[in-house]
């Protein structure tokens, strides 16, 4: 039964950005919502300028109602999928207000780091308060192992860089047409594995939802672009992502299925420790696929390099958590 479940929620959250693309993106490029490029980034990227961007508009309205509906009918709401809901909508308002500001005011950089700080924790707190009324546990445990420990006062700590540190890194990782939405399929599916095998329902239906709504979006994101998702769709992803692995208490996991966000944060981290104390770059571009693509592979050729990087994550992932 649940398996029907979850394929019918997949299939309708798929349907819903596949249906409703054609009429939005159009809807999109008339009000003039196109993506101001970078001019440092690199050439090839001048001729995506004016492309509708907030296109995370789509994945969150598809996923949002399928994981509802579903789980409404099917399972009854609990706290999980509102939580799970409050995180994936409240982080894409605070990137669709940095979407706005960059088509509206021409203004590539959108909101301030502060401003955009400041929702983000807004919105983790609010999370983490819904989290310890349902006597969450603070426990943390390590993947491979029967081992864990009680981390106490730290874990709001831990929540709130999760929650900001995850959804930075996918913003990090879409910069390519199709790359996050495949990444972002693969690991969004891997712990939808994960939240059945443990028989967290709703969290592996939410998951499934996710897993249709950029499955969806990526029809019309994958090179060439008609489409991109914008911060609305990056951050909503990083959050629900993150959310997700708190909920299943699998925070140190994420690390893990989550690997190509860090490797790409990583890249940044490194390029700018290494500019600041040596004057040298050790990479051509930050983040990682933007050296790739300086180095001369063709963006099709990134993308499904780092997809199947993503899918070795995600397979590693659920063997230590399910197998080991």
């Amino acid at each position: 039964m649940i398996e029907q479940v979850l394929l019918f929620t997949l299939l309708a959250s798929f349907l819903i950005a596949v249906l409703s693309s054609p009429f939005f993106i159009p809807f999109l490029r008339r009000l003039k919502f196109g993506q101001s490029i970078r001019e440092e980034g690199p050439k090839s990227h001048q001729k995506k300028s004016g492309t509708p961007t907030m296109g995370g508009i789509i994945i969150i309205v598809a996923l949002s109602l399928a994981a509802y509906i579903m789980t409404f009918k099917f399972i009854g709401m609990k706290t999980e999928t509102y939580l799970l809901l409050l995180v994936t909508v409240g982080y894409g308002i605070v990137g669709f207000l940095d979407d706005f500001i960059k088509v509206v005011k021409k203004r590539n950089l959108g909101l301030t780091s502060r401003q955009k700080l400041v929702g983000q924790l807004v919105i983790a707190a609010i999370f983490y308060i819904g989290l310890i009324k349902t006597g969450f546990s603070t426990e943390i445990s390590v993947p491979g192992t029967d081992f864990s420990f009680d981390v106490g006062w730290f874990y709001p700590v831990l929540v709130v860089v999760m929650l900001i540190g995850a959804s930075n890194a996918v913003n990090l990782t879409d910069g390519l047409d199709g790359l996050l939405a495949g990444t972002a399929a693969i690991a969004f599916g891997a712990f939808a594995v994960l939240a059945s095998n443990l028989h967290h329902y709703e969290t592996a239906l939410f998951s499934v939802a996710v897993v249709g709504g950029v499955l969806g979006f990526l029809v019309f994101n994958a090179h060439p672009a008609k489409v991109f998702m914008g911060d609305t769709g990056s951050l909503a992803l990083g959050g629900a992502i993150s959310a997700i692995a708190i909920i299943l208490k699998l925070e140190l996991l994420l690390v893990i299925i989550g690997g190509v966000f860090v490797i790409e944060t990583l890249s940044v981290m490194l390029q700018v420790a290494s500019f600041k104390t040596r004057g040298k770059r050790i990479f051509k571009m930050s983040p990682l696929h933007h050296h790739y693509e300086l180095s001369g592979w063709s963006e099709w050729r990134i993308v499904v390099t780092f997809w199947g990087v993503g899918l070795l994550f995600a397979a590693l992932g659920i063997y230590l958590e399910v197998w080991v």
